[in-house]
């Protein structure tokens, strides 16, 4: 290898080369090496595809330093594909810290000769050439452009490297289009565009022969530059590592333009040119040579030194003008050969360039320059690239166009293209079906959501005629044969792969080329007429030519979607559906491959969802499990470079030409490198390009103000972070786009997404010009906060004041500057190093933003919900209030359903605390008692105190809960985080409800104790009188030293019982009047509604109300007019919506009374009551409140709210009456002793006769004390199980589950009545069904006893383990054991007080025998109950429970318990303190009685269409006045009814209504209603499914 040192006598600027190769074989190893050497071994076979050198790596993301050889192809194509024009500086880091070696080790000289070496280095030119014989033709094609752009030389002739022969590279330079302006079209300011390998250009070729000392790269260098403006087109020996020996690029000739601007005093020449440069001695490269000689307008030999015998150029046989340029001052230079050689080639002096010492190189190159102006001026020798191709073949060179794929590709693309020859002609034979017809499609599916022209006609006929005409259109289509365009696309796209790729590529380059001719005029006068808005009419004519003409692939797709679309309309089994299923997978394919798939159709305005939907469907199938994207979209003004930002960002390449700007929204595909998805999470990324949004002038002229709207809220929805693109420099036109952007944003925020967004500030000159951008980023937040408020009072959103309240946005961090696009002036301009750099910059900051996004990435399938979703939404006139989303729906579910575990968590905790708290009261005072404290009061404190800690506690516990759930990433919690706030408040009200619940228990439970006690006392001196008595009278009669029989006994002791019962003081305790008491918490309860309140009170005695069933009657004009106008128009009539609140208020109450009063235990004691307490009645007035706050919607008198109080009140009067009274009556002491008077004899016998009494006395205890307190904990226990229990099952998981089932429970039933029960009395309907399904439940496979099983058996462990505690603590003292037994089950059993007495008069049991006795009693007890509790109905079970499980439900189905001020359809939110509240299903008014006055039939119009239309409304919420549907929101500020998602939605209600019309309106004595036709074809199975649909049932 030859030393760098020695310049003189090298060739072409160009390093040395390697000699003596030994031929190909040498190549070959050569080449081997080096592919080794850049680890691009297995690339030479297994060609780099642009998915590969596309997809995001962690090289791509980070400024990792090149550390080796193998990483430097990677660095260029990283930099390249982000057309930097620094990507040819390659040096490994290696390469660099030897650079500095001597600065470091400065009198270290042992490594000089190491420094100097550059073995280790590889030249640029080597990775280029490398870098194309490893790829395939698409990258090749994407390198030439990038290289193009950066305006580096690119290859015109490939070498073969390991053969001989070389590739003319006309396939990879086909996409490079040029613009520039000739001498030609200076006068007219024209410009010509076109493919540079189509342009007819000169073409001048620069060789080298033998040794050459001057660098002619770098002489070209100067040639094609500016003095100011100089640019390396060519790799020369000054650049870095262009000094390194080249080792498989000689032979490579390489090609570069020259293009005026049309400025006189920049262009270097008027007309433009090519030029190419040939690496190497032409005398090892003949072939490129003689190749050059015929297609080149000249060509310049640089020589140093010519053999006078030169054959190579004298033997040339065709007529290029030679120049021939040499280096006076070369050593080897001899002028002798020069003139035998030019005499030989009969050339004159002009032909003949020499440098001389006296000419410096800007002389020489300024010659130079004058002789190649010469050529082009005068040369008609004007060759394009393509026709190139069949110079290559006569000299055996390769074409890379001539493999298969590409020329049968090209064949099929020409059968296509060559026959347009007027486009709009062409669009609507060959491509009909996405024209007028989709057109007229999206017009009526707009109509269908937002019924403008629905005039006085019904709704749903209305509704139903539109859905027939959409059928109609369809059928036109799909009865439209495939036109011949359309069957050769299809036909062409279904080949494989390769083939696939190069017939898009030419169908693309050969529609822009017919494009291009039409529409740069057409853009042109576009552009003139649009810098004056008057042009109104003049505009739009233009606008739409534009869009006429305008014809690429993307028309053959949107036909193709169209064919599609039309097919899933026919029936499954037809033959032309089953032909068409394949389309979408195509599609995928294509997707897959890197090629953009159109979203919205720009030009009617639409997404064709069917067939975007089954794309993205087959797009998932072909890449799962590996599904997970993110999104990243640009928005931004008409021509402020988004594209092209995108495309630098990526290396992407959606269309930028000046033909053609994008329509729409395009997606496009990138992989994610395994490396990078540890950064990223997700498998691919979306890129989303969008067509420019109009400034309000323009968008006025075409209503694209609209379609503007829509394309911004779709792509802002869809996006994870949403890049907008603004110029500072038009504040008017930046206000209009902000507008838009931030109504976007506005709009997300409000239905549960969080898209990230950059603001881009292009073409900004000097970016470290901090205070301009300071002042300009707070102007940006200005103009910002000004759109948000102006887009909140637009969406009723006023809570949003400034831009950080919709999105968080910091503008130091939300703002990037970059540089102009271009370095100088183009078209000779390269791109701007800036420009690359900043947008690099901007890639990494995206990058990090997305990978710390704090959701986790959407899957394909969930992108495409979103999609379908906020399209169906923005259709809409109210977008937030349409906006339904599964996504959304299901992550709401998944909360609903986490909130209520952790509710009914806390619910439980505080069941088993009042249970325990009432054991405890019930329990003091008594042996059993385990509390320290023996005041009743101050016991009831203490309790409170503990209560109120503990439900502080588990809020506190409940709350962390919530957060917690809200800050994982997974279940897509960001969509539901705007539910945050009212779940917590759900929580705090928990609390508080529960604490106002159990205060009012412990209250009762102390008044009942107290009650209780008193009673207590009296019946406990009655007995020790008693007893006394008998114990008297048995000493009596063993004085009498006489056998005395049982007769005898017995009537010694009843002679005594007669006596000594006379003797005792029966005061009879006084009954309470419950009435007064109840008085009295009515007229408190009524104080703060006024003097009228209580003289209503006054007029009624308490006693006399409740006696009748309660009706209500309209009162006063305006209701009494409403209650008529109800009869025809659709307001529900005042009476019977008040009616039916006022019976649901009186049968909850109702249903309280009877609770209050039940029995604790069921079957051992069937008469025994409880006392009255006052906060029964307190709960009572509590409940009627509540429930009367619940329906503020309707005006409530204060007239109603008297009556029913009295009403309620006095029924639950007389109930608490007769409870009181039957529990003194079960209390009398006088009874209570009669009762046990057989007992007391039976015990005086024993004792006399001294009979053991254990086993008797056993038994008793068993069964008077034990088993009824058994009983009484096994039921205060399985409420609370019950409900865990059903609380399991899905349809009480959520209320939207619970609602579900209902319906499909109906729907099973096919019942009329079962319906009008639903809908006339929905509490009570959805109150017998819990208790339905809970009976059902618990009746499989005896799943009540395996409730009640552990409980009853750890009841009976606790007797156990007492019974031998107790025998151990005790002597022989039967009462000790009796009160350490009691004792011992303190805290879980309430052992009657009453009960133990009786037992334990005059017991003189043994209490080892009884001990002995008591535990097999307690066995057989033990299975005794277990047969009862199996036998026992599971309502009576139900029932009799401390908890009821019916109406723990019932709280958690209703919610809270309101109905669709419409259709009174029930709320399904799940939070108890939600906002807003919303039904998943609306249904036909008519169903509510609601009829028309002229023709008294039944109305079919359902409130999710008629909130949409034009139509009005008048109830009692608006005192009479009639108010647009539209602003229902003005009346019911707290319902969000959006309309239906789709035609199909309502048709549950719709199937029951046209199935049951007759029986409705006879029902309602109304006619029946005219069902539109639509509705009689609905099936069951249909309605069933669009239950699943509305309520989100996968």
């Amino acid at each position: 290898m030859e030393s760098t040192a020695t310049m003189e006598g090298m060739g072409d600027g160009d390093p040395p080369v390697h000699h003596n190769l030994g031929g190909n074989r040498n190549k070959g190893t050569q080449l081997q090496t080096l592919l080794e050497d850049l680890g691009l071994k297995q690339h030479y076979t297994e060609k780099l595809t642009l998915s590969k050198i596309l997809q995001i790596d962690l090289k791509a993301i980070t400024d990792e330093p090149v550390k080796c050889n193998s990483d430097l192809p990677w660095y260029f194509l990283k930099k390249l594909m982000m057309v930097n024009v620094t990507a040819r500086n390659l040096q490994s880091e290696l390469e660099s810290s030897n650079d500095g070696a001597t600065e470091t080790n400065e009198f270290d000289f042992s490594n000089l000769s190491d420094i100097t070496d550059s073995g280790d280095m590889v030249n640029p030119l080597d990775v280029i050439t490398a870098l194309f014989l490893c790829s395939d033709g698409f990258v090749q094609q994407e390198m030439a452009l990038k290289m193009s752009m950066c305006q580096f030389s690119v290859p015109l002739l490939l070498p073969g490297c390991d053969t001989d022969q070389c590739k003319l590279m006309l396939w990879a330079m086909r996409d490079i289009v040029k613009t520039y302006r000739p001498q030609s079209l200076l006068q007219s300011k024209g410009f010509t565009e076109e493919r540079i390998v189509l342009s007819e250009i000169p073409m001048l070729s620069f060789v080298r022969l033998g040794e050459c000392s001057m660098s002619k790269s770098e002489i070209l260098n100067k040639l094609l530059s500016n003095s100011e403006e100089y640019h390396d087109y060519f790799v020369h020996h000054d650049m870095k590592c262009g000094d390194t020996p080249r080792r498989i690029s000689n032979g490579l000739t390489e090609i570069t333009w020259y293009l005026p601007s049309g400025k006189k005093n920049i262009d270097i020449f008027s007309e433009p040119l090519a030029v190419a440069n040939l690496r190497g001695d032409i005398a090892s490269f003949e072939t490129q040579f003689s190749f050059l000689c015929q297609t080149s307008a000249a060509v310049f030999v640089f020589f140093d030194n010519l053999d006078p015998e030169c054959k190579l150029l004298t033997n040339l046989h065709h007529k290029t003008q030679m120049f021939l340029v040499g280096n006076q001052q070369s050593k080897s230079f001899s002028m002798d050969a020069l003139k035998t050689v030019a005499t030989k080639l009969e050339l004159s002096k002009v032909n003949i360039i020499t440098k001389t010492k006296q000419k410096n190189y800007a002389d020489f190159v300024q010659g130079l320059r004058k002789k190649v102006n010469d050529v082009i001026e005068n040369t008609k020798e004007k060759m394009c690239i393509e026709k190139m191709a069949d110079i290559a073949h006569d000299l055996g060179i390769l074409v890379d166009e001539d493999c298969p794929e590409c020329q049968t590709a090209k064949e099929n693309a020409d059968a296509i293209t060559s026959k347009i020859q007027n486009t709009v002609d062409y669009k609507a034979t060959q491509l009909p079906l996405h024209g007028e017809i989709w057109k007229e499609l999206t017009i009526l599916e707009k109509e269908e959501f937002r019924l403008k022209n629905l005039g006085s006609k019904d709704i749903e006929t209305y509704k139903a005629g539109l859905q027939k005409k959409k059928e109609k259109l369809r059928k036109k289509q799909s009865s439209e044969n495939m036109s011949d365009a359309m069957t050769c696309f299809i036909k062409a796209i279904s080949s494989p792969g390769l083939e696939r790729r190069y017939f898009l590529k030419w169908m693309r380059m050969n529609l822009d080329n017919l494009s291009r001719e039409k529409l740069s005029g057409l853009r042109k006068k576009y552009k003139e007429k649009c810098k004056d808005a008057k042009n109104k009419e003049a505009i739009r004519v233009i606008d739409k030519e534009l869009s006429n003409s305008s014809l690429g692939t993307e028309h053959f797709f949107r036909e193709m979607g169209q064919i599609y679309e039309a097919s899933v309309s026919l029936p499954e089994h037809d033959l032309s559906r089953k032909q068409l299923q394949h389309l979408p997978k195509i599609c995928a394919g294509l997707l897959l491959d890197g090629f953009p798939l159109e979203l919205v159709d720009g030009d009617a305005s639409n997404i064709p969802l069917t067939w975007v939907s089954d794309v993205l469907s087959q797009l998932n199938e072909q890449v799962s499990p590996k599904n997970k994207i993110l999104v990243v979209t640009v928005l931004g003004v008409q021509s402020t470079g988004k594209s092209t930002l995108l495309n630098t960002m990526f290396g992407v390449q959606f269309a930028v030409s000046t033909g053609r700007c994008t329509r729409g929204a395009f997606m496009l595909l990138i992989r994610i490198n395994e490396d990078a998805k540890k950064v990223l999470n997700c498998d691919f990324m979306v890129i989303i390009d969008t067509e420019g949004l109009k400034s309000a002038e323009l968008a006025q002229l075409d209503d694209s103000h609209e379609h503007d709207n829509e394309l911004a809220t779709l792509v802002v929805g869809l996006s994870d972070i949403t890049i907008i693109n603004i110029a500072m420099e038009n504040s008017t036109q930046m206000k209009d786009i902000l507008q838009i952007v931030v109504h976007a944003f506005l709009r997300m925020k409000e239905v549960g997404k969080k898209p990230k967004c950059q603001f881009v500030h292009q073409n900004v000159s000097d970016v470290s010009a901090n205070e301009n951008t300071l002042r300009e980023r707070n102007l940006l937040l200005d103009q910002l906060n000004e759109m948000t408020q102006a887009a909140a009072k637009m969406e009723k959103k006023e809570k949003n004041k400034c831009f950080t309240d919709v999105m968080e946005y910091n503008p130091d961090t939300g703002n990037w500057y970059i540089p102009g696009l271009w370095n100088g002036n183009p078209p000779m301009a390269p791109v701007n190093a800036g420009y690359s750099e900043a947008v690099y910059q901007f890639k990494k900051n995206i990058t990090q933003i997305l990978g710390n996004c704090e959701s986790s990435a959407n899957d394909i399938l969930k992108f495409k919900g979103w999609m379908s979703s906020l399209w169906r939404a923005v259709k809409h006139e109210n977008f937030i209030f349409s906006f339904r989303n599964s996504l959304v729906a299901e992550a709401y579910m998944k909360l609903c359903t986490e909130f209520n575990k952790w509710e009914w968590d806390f619910k439980e905790s505080i069941y088993k605390w009042i249970t325990n708290a009432e054991t405890t009261i019930s329990n003091l005072g008594t042996p059993a008692s385990k509390s320290k404290i023996v005041d009743l009061k101050e016991l009831i404190l203490s309790l409170k105190s503990e209560v109120a800690t503990k439900l502080m506690e588990l809020e506190k516990v409940h709350l962390e809960k919530l957060n917690n759930y809200f800050e994982q990433k997974e279940g897509h919690v960001h969509l539901v985080e705007r539910y945050k706030e009212e779940f917590a408040n759900s929580a705090r009200s928990l609390r508080r409800d529960m604490q106002n619940s159990v205060y009012s228990q412990l209250t009762a439970a102390a008044e009942i104790k107290q009650g209780q006690t008193e009673v207590q006392k009296i019946k406990e001196n009655h007995t020790k009188e008693i007893e006394r008595a008998v114990c008297a009278l048995i000493d009596e009669c063993r004085k009498k030293n006489m056998q005395m029989g049982d007769e005898e006994l017995n009537q010694e002791f009843g002679k005594m019982w007669k006596e000594t019962v006379k003797k005792l003081s029966f005061s009879k305790q006084k009954p309470t009047n419950v009435f007064t008491s109840v008085s009295l918490y009515l007229r408190i309860n009524l104080t703060h509604k006024g003097g009228h309140a209580s003289e209503l009170l006054s007029q009624r005695r308490l006693q006399d109300c409740g006696k009748t069933s309660f009706k209500y009657k309209a009162k006063g004009k305006l209701e009494r007019a409403q209650k008529q106008a109800s009869n025809w128009l659709p307001i529900q009539d005042p009476t019977i919506r008040i009616q039916n609140i006022a019976d649901n208020i009186i049968a909850e109450c109702i249903q309280y009374v009877k609770e209050k009063g039940k029995t604790d235990a069921p079957e051992a004691d069937a008469k025994k009551t409880k006392n009255y307490s006052d906060a029964y009645i307190q709960e009572i007035l509590r409940i009627i409140d509540e429930r009367l706050q619940k329906h503020e919607d309707v005006t409530v008198d204060i007239e109603f709210e008297v009556s029913l109080k009295q009403h309620i009140c006095g029924i639950a009067a007389r109930n608490f009456q007769k409870m009181h009274e039957d529990f003194l009556k079960e209390n009398d002491p006088h009874l209570c002793l009669n009762k046990n008077k057989e007992m007391f004899c039976d015990t005086f016998k024993d004792v006399f006769n001294q009979r053991d009494q254990s086993q008797k006395k056993a038994e008793e205890f068993t069964k008077q004390c034990l088993k009824p307190a058994v009983e009484k904990f096994v039921y205060s226990k399985l409420g609370p199980a019950i409900i865990s229990e059903m609380r399991k099952q899905s349809q009480f998981n959520a209320r939207v589950y619970s609602q579900y089932e209902i319906l499909l429970d109906l729907l099973s039933k096919h019942s009329f009545t079962e319906y009008v029960r639903y809908i006339r009395s929905y509490e009570g309907y959805v109150k017998e069904w819990i208790l339905d399904q809970t009976v059902e439940h618990l009746s499989k496979d005896s799943k009540m006893f395996d409730l009640v099983d552990p409980h009853l058996d750890s009841s009976i462990r606790s007797i156990k383990a007492a019974i031998h505690k107790a025998t151990k603590k005790t002597s022989n003292d039967l009462k000790t054991f009796i009160n350490n037994f009691c004792q011992e089950l303190g805290d879980t059993l309430v052992i009657s007080q009453d009960k133990l007495g009786d037992v334990m008069m005059l017991n003189k049991a043994n209490q080892v025998q009884f001990a002995h006795w008591f535990t097999q009693f307690v066995n057989k007890m033990e299975d005794a109950l277990r047969q009862e509790f199996k036998r026992r109905d599971i309502q009576t079970i139900l029932n009799h429970l401390d908890v009821n499980p019916q109406n723990e439900l019932f709280t958690k189905v209703i919610g809270c318990g309101k109905q669709c001020p419409f259709c009174a359809m029930a709320c399904v939110c799940g939070a108890g303190d939600h906002a807003v509240h919303e039904a998943s299903l609306h249904r036909p008014q008519g169903l509510n009685r609601y009829r028309w006055i002229n023709t008294q039939k039944l109305v079919t119009d359902i409130c999710s269409s008629s909130v949409v239309s034009d139509n009005l409304f008048s109830c009692d919420a608006t005192k009479g006045e009639w108010i647009p549907y539209k602003k229902y929101t003005d009346i019911f500020p707290d319902w969000k009814i959006p309309p239906d998602g789709s035609y199909q939605a309502s048709d549950y209600w719709k199937y029951v209504m046209a199935t049951f019309n007759e029986e409705f309106a006879e029902e309602h004595g109304a006619k029946p209603a005219d069902i539109p036709t639509t509705w009689k074809d609905i099936t069951r199975l249909q309605a069933e499914q669009s239950l699943n649909v509305s309520f989100n049932i996968n």
